[in-house]
């Protein structure tokens, strides 16, 4: 008579950022002694045949390699590709409930994440957070995973979060010998100290400092021209300590992203990105992807900057992948089989040079570049990635003398960050029926409906017809001047706001 025993335990899989559930069936047979896992499993996955029969022996169990049994494992469903070394844990606790060496317990509300070390202690895995939404959408109740990434997962709510250090642990719980330990819910995210430039350190740049304010109020894109030195990338990463703190969905958010990258500090981000990429970065690394995609440098910036310092030094073609994520707030990832898209939904700092010498039309230093490579190198920027940034500037030299005059009188980020923050608080109240957070997400349609503008703006339009703007432009011109109606606290945009966005996006020759 051959005596079959089955168990079913619950465990996860990762695809892009979102968790899918995965049933891990141990099925046990008389016969020559064989372990197999069946159902896409990758090669990491298939290596947990030997973790798991040194885990369970040095965890006081018997291992399925001292037995002549017939092994099945099979990850339902058969078509999701499986791969890493988080199944584990599950796979463990199913062999032990199907050859009956611990006490059965209730498997239907529970999920099983962790890779075992040949001690039996288990090891952190990536997208914790992301496996414990998903396990909380499903009705389960319970997330067992490993100690280091309990306090990650714990920022969803209605699923109870049990951290293990060891596959003993999980046992003793199971079998009711010891209480669970579970973790409760972190406060919400509050203020770090920035470790970026304070703008009082930057002395003069007003324009630039203006326009920066109004990016950060309303998440614009924003390029900055000038000659080198004279502070653009400072600038760029003062803006950062500007930028309103991140609320606890952003937080989960961008948790979720760094987490499936394998990025996540093992508890919520605190901090609104920053992510500066190399001008070598391959397209691959900005948009993500890979064999196993993963996200790249746009979406690790989700929800905040994403820096491209001397812009026409990156790759032609990285440079026009960003075109659809600046205007979708999404990076989709085609590949034969499957399609995922990451967020994408970053604010575009971008510096460049006005010329390949970097001194086209400054006062006091003279180009040395033809007419011919000024244009060249300007047109490393198409037009159509262009009229996707809503403010471009120019940023001059400072002089000496007003450097030496030091810091004193500049304000400080913390006093622009005020306004910044009271015009997101509106931008979130206009936005709590919508799917959308800033101005900058706004689409033409809403744009329209909520600029409300005062007659003086609607007569401002006409003179549009004759500036040969497209329609894309137009669109953000509004977005630009409802952002700065809203650093007002003016509940309409006038004239005077439509006039200043406008000039943002006047250019010479870039």
């Amino acid at each position: 008579m051959i005596v079959k025993n089955l168990a079913k335990v619950h465990s996860a899989e990762l695809e892009g950022i979102d968790a899918k559930l995965i049933e891990v069936e141990v099925d046990i047979n008389v016969g020559l002694h064989s372990f197999t896992i069946v159902g896409l499993a990758d090669r990491a996955l298939n290596e947990a045949r030997e973790r798991v029969n040194s885990a369970l022996k040095n965890s006081g169990a018997k291992p399925p390699n001292r037995e002549n049994r017939r092994i099945t494992i099979n990850l339902a469903p058969a078509d999701v590709k499986k791969a890493g070394s988080h199944y584990d844990l599950a796979i463990a606790l199913g062999y032990l409930l199907a050859t009956k060496q611990i006490k059965t317990f209730e498997t239907a509300d529970k999920i099983f994440v962790g890779e075992l070390a040949l001690d039996g202690r288990l090891r952190p895995v990536n997208g914790a957070l992301n496996i414990a939404q998903m396990a909380s959408n499903s009705g389960l109740k319970y997330f067992f995973l490993p100690k280091q990434n309990a306090n990650e997962a714990a920022a969803i709510r209605g699923i109870k979060i049990v951290p293990l250090e060891n596959l003993g642990d999980a046992i003793a719980i199971l079998e009711e010998r010891r209480d669970a330990e579970v973790i409760k819910s972190p406060n919400p995210v509050t203020e770090k100290k920035s470790f970026f430039p304070d703008f009082s350190e930057i002395v003069g740049q007003e324009n630039a400092k203006r326009a920066l304010t109004i990016a950060a109020a309303g998440s614009h894109n924003i390029l900055m021209i000038g000659p080198p030195g004279v502070g653009k990338s400072m600038l760029a990463r003062a803006f950062a300590g500007i930028l309103p703190n991140l609320t606890i969905p952003e937080a989960i958010e961008v948790t979720k992203i760094w987490s499936a990258a394998g990025l996540s500090p093992g508890r919520l981000v605190e901090q609104r990105p920053f992510r500066m990429p190399h001008q070598t970065a391959s397209i691959t690394a900005l948009m993500g992807g890979g064999q196993d995609p993963k996200p790249g440098e746009i979406s690790l910036a989700h929800r905040g900057v994403l820096f491209l310092d001397e812009l026409p030094e990156f790759q032609r073609n990285a440079l026009e992948a960003l075109r659809e994520p600046m205007e979708s707030g999404i990076i989709r990832i085609a590949r034969a089989k499957q399609s995922i898209a990451f967020p994408a939904r970053f604010t575009l700092i971008a510096a460049m040079n006005p010329c390949p010498c970097g001194y086209y039309g400054d006062v006091e230093k003279e180009c040395r570049c033809s007419a011919y490579e000024v244009i060249k190198y300007q047109k490393r920027i198409s037009g159509p990635l262009l009229d996707r940034i809503d403010l471009q500037i120019k940023v001059g030299r400072v002089k000496i003398c007003e450097l030496r005059k030091g810091d004193s009188r500049e304000a400080a980020s913390r006093d622009i960050k005020r306004p910044v923050e009271s015009a997101r608080s509106l931008q979130m109240e206009r936005f709590k029926r919508l799917n959308i957070v800033t101005n900058a997400e706004m689409s033409s349609h809403e744009a329209q409906s909520m600029a409300r503008l005062l007659p003086d703006a609607e007569k401002f339009l006409e003179t549009f017809d004759r500036s040969r703007i497209s329609p894309r432009s137009y669109y953000r011109i509004l977005k630009v001047a409802r952002t700065i109606a809203d650093l007002e606290a003016c509940t309409c945009v006038s004239a005077e706001h439509l006039a200043e966005a406008f000039s943002y996006r006047l250019r010479e020759e870039v």
